[in-house]
């Protein structure tokens, strides 16, 4: 009757990769970047679990011993996206990168599009972020009916519109066309960006959806659904896996929300996986390059993070990680950056001071749940259930 809750802290990195001199991130460090940016967290819980015991992280007190299991894990997928990470994650590592468009989207792509879905046109098609381009176009678009379409250094083909004046019905009908077209070109993700409000007002909301392409090798959310074990997404979990292995999903409005109906799954789900991502962190914070809002995002995560572990039964575990970096001080750009990621493990049962060390995949997490959830993990990442000292 064991119940995992997986928790993304979408994009707390933990120090710059190896390699992350050729994505343009050499030096990058979420966590200590943004410590030192604010003078310092209040965040006592995650500091019990061992936060600043991670390797690489030097910018947090360190405790003499830690409440939980810690470490870090690197990814080896090629990519820092959020899909990348997910699905490395959960046993599936991608061994090439998803296409980028630096340079917007080619006639072959837009034409067809344009053509069936009968839009009057397109605004913008280039790199851009997406606060920025909705506050420089979005006037135009309402007087035009055309949508604004933007890219990242991530493999994505966003799209933003008015929910109200361009109907958020029609924003998904628009993308799901993209999702189609944009197959065959392999791009991650076709991300509908809805927003509302009035020229020098406008802001997004949290209608946004994911259109992904589906993992290209079985996963642990295959392996589990098949078994028989429940897996509730919640957040953009749903959206990132294109559905699969994903049982029940939950829709939320930012980590707040993501948190509380967490908290109430732990009242009412028997067994099975709790799988949430924390988009906040990412979205509101990394990308705006916001690092005093990313400090006080993760400390109100840590009072919730209290409150869901009053909830917990003996037998349950609770991981913490992240899909990929975003130095909400890094200069470069407003995207991604290329990094570790944090590893945190607690419950009742869970023995305290244990080291994970230094993964070799992210995959290890995947495996893990596994384990913990009654299969025998089926590869390519290695459990470190039996570290956790569970009984």
């Amino acid at each position: 009757m064991r119940r995992v809750f997986l928790l993304v802290l979408d994009s707390l990195g933990v120090g710059a990769l190896p390699d992350a001199e050729r994505f343009g991130d050499a030096g990058a460090h979420t966590l200590d970047h943004l410590v030192q940016a604010t003078g310092g967290l209040d965040a006592p819980r995650l500091l019990e679990l061992g936060l600043g015991l991670i390797p690489g992280v030097t910018a947090l007190t360190r405790p003499v011993s830690a409440a939980g299991a810690y470490g870090r894990c690197r990814e080896v997928s090629v990519g820092k996206d959020t899909s990348t990470g997910h699905w490395e994650m959960m046993g599936c590592p991608l061994e090439r990168a998803f296409p980028v468009f630096p340079d917007g989207f080619p006639a072959e792509i837009i034409d067809p599009w344009l053509e069936r879905t009968g839009l009057p046109g397109l605004l913008a098609n280039r790199v851009a972020s997406g606060t920025a381009i909705i506050e420089e176009l979005g006037a135009e678009h309402l007087a035009s009916g055309k949508p604004i379409v933007y890219t990242s250094a991530d493999s994505v083909f966003q799209v933003a519109a008015h929910e109200e004046a361009f109907g958020l019905e029609r924003l998904g009908e628009i993308c799901a066309v993209a999702r189609e077209i944009l197959v065959p070109h392999g791009v991650g993700r076709v991300i509908s960006r809805p927003f509302v409000g009035d020229p020098g007002a406008f802001r997004r909301t949290y209608n946004r959806r994911d259109y992904s392409l589906e993992p290209p090798c079985e996963t642990s959310l295959d392996r589990l659904t098949a078994a028989g074990v429940p897996v509730v997404g919640v957040g953009k979990i749903e959206d990132i896996f294109a559905g699969r292995g994903v049982g029940e999903s939950v829709h939320t409005e930012g980590n707040e929300d993501g948190m509380r109906r967490t908290v109430e799954l732990a009242r009412t789900l028997e067994s099975g996986l709790v799988f949430n991502n924390l988009v906040d962190f990412d979205m509101l914070f990394g990308h705006r390059r916001d690092p005093a809002g990313y400090r006080r995002a993760l400390e109100r995560f840590d009072a919730d993070l209290v409150l869901l572990e009053r909830e917990l039964g003996e037998d349950d575990l609770v991981l913490l990680t992240a899909d990929h970096g975003n130095d909400p001080t890094h200069a470069a750009s407003t995207d991604h950056t290329r990094e570790f990621v944090p590893l945190l493990a607690c419950g009742p049962a869970i023995a305290g001071g244990v080291e994970l060390g230094t993964r070799d995949s992210m995959a290890d997490i995947g495996a893990t749940v596994e384990e913990a959830l009654g299969l025998s993990p089926a590869g390519p990442g290695t459990s470190f259930y039996d570290a956790l000292g569970v009984g």
